[in-house]
């Protein structure tokens, strides 16, 4: 299910040359056949997609995008409040400011469950769940014609968990303010949310018309995708036959306007079993992964993410000690011989550093390196 294509090589070649293929989902009336066939190409060439003539009302996406970017603008403290005090974590608003440590900007964010209206902010819960409705028939609908593609019995086989009232998917906006100091702009390298790939079934991703998502190819090209509002862009996982597409968003570039996108990210429900389809398993493509709940492979990557950041943590605080004893005694080391060069040099051994005499030039707390340093103040 969250593995890569079976064929790196096809993948890359085709999306050097062409893009981002685009699917018409007006073909589904006339053209259906065409168009599932169209759909699984790109799934197993591409794993992305952009969709047009979705049905998705202009009203509805253009009415989320407005209150959102409204939200964003309010001062912090008051987007913390926006889901209230009772929503558990992760949902609600946060926020990454990134670092001087290789990018610079900013990138915050509202992460609310879709089936679970206690996380919406209560100032536009209308139009999240007008748009989560509307998305989410857009995704049981291009499951199913996967599905159809597929040449798999039960066509609602994969749409019937998005369908699903305790479905677990997501929605999330991500809010990249327009960038206050060109200065900033390194080498065009400003990343605002890392390489990776979406664990959820399917991904419906929309933006505003300010650029910013990368896709990488099998050998680590990384490709702009344009925006385009009108449209939205579709990842989907299998077990294998289809790949979910490596990528990354680039914090804003443009000084005169935010960048917004809307995501949604269909999942099944928490005790829902995950399995290859049965028709997508025989002796020569068997199943790569064991069957598990969607629940376990949460549980699974936290821990996973809780032992990485235990790591990082470790690394950081040697590091950071490392750093401030080499500090100190690059301190404690110039200040001593400065001190010592105010000694009475009538000893026999005044060529010896007074450091050294006074504690054999090792330095173990700040505590000695501050006595050191002020025997002579």
């Amino acid at each position: 299910m969250v593995v890569a294509s079976t064929n790196p090589l096809k993948r890359s070649k085709k999306t050097k040359a062409v893009g981002v293929p685009t699917i018409d989902l007006s073909l589904k009336h006339k053209h259906r056949s065409t168009l599932t066939g169209l759909i699984v190409e790109a799934c197993e060439d591409f794993g992305i997609f952009k969709v047009i003539n979705h049905g998705v009302s202009s009203d509805i996406i253009s009415s989320l995008e407005r209150q959102g970017l409204d939200f964003f603008a309010k001062p912090t403290p008051q987007k913390h409040l926006a889901v209230g005090p009772t929503v558990p974590k992760p949902f609600g608003y946060g926020f990454r400011n990134i670092g001087s440590n290789g990018d610079v900007g900013d990138l915050e964010y509202l992460l609310l469950h879709a089936n679970n209206s206690s996380t919406h902010p209560p100032l536009f819960s209308d139009a999240v769940n007008d748009y989560v409705e509307a998305v989410s028939d857009l995704s049981c609908s291009l499951l199913d014609l996967m599905a159809e593609g597929l040449w798999v019995q039960d066509k609602s086989i994969l749409s019937s968990l998005i369908r699903d009232p305790q479905s677990d998917s997501l929605l999330r906006l991500n809010h990249y303010p327009a960038l206050k100091n060109w200065d900033s702009f390194i080498n065009g390298e400003r990343i605002g949310f890392g390489e990776h790939s979406d664990p959820q079934i399917l991904t419906i991703l929309r933006s505003n018309d300010i650029p910013g998502l990368q896709i990488c190819t099998p050998d680590g090209l990384w490709l702009p995708v344009q925006p385009d509002p009108n449209a939205f862009y579709v990842m989907v996982l299998t077990n294998g036959r289809f790949g979910s597409v490596k990528h990354r968003a680039m914090a804003n570039s443009s000084i005169s306007k935010a960048r917004m996108s809307m995501i949604f990210f269909g999942a099944p429900p928490l005790n829902a079993t995950i399995s290859p389809i049965e028709e997508m398993v025989s002796p020569l493509n068997p199943s790569l992964y064991k069957t598990f709940t969607w629940g376990e492979y949460k549980r699974a990557m936290h821990a996973s993410r809780l032992m990485l950041l235990a790591k990082a943590l470790m690394a950081y605080r040697q590091d950071k000690k490392n750093n401030l004893m080499t500090a100190i005694m690059e301190d404690a080391e110039e200040k001593a011989i400065y001190s010592s060069s105010r000694l009475d040099t009538k000893d026999s051994d005044d060529h010896i550093p007074f450091y050294m005499k006074m504690k054999g030039n090792r330095y173990t707390s700040t505590f000695q390196a501050q006595e050191l340093t002020t025997i002579h103040a």
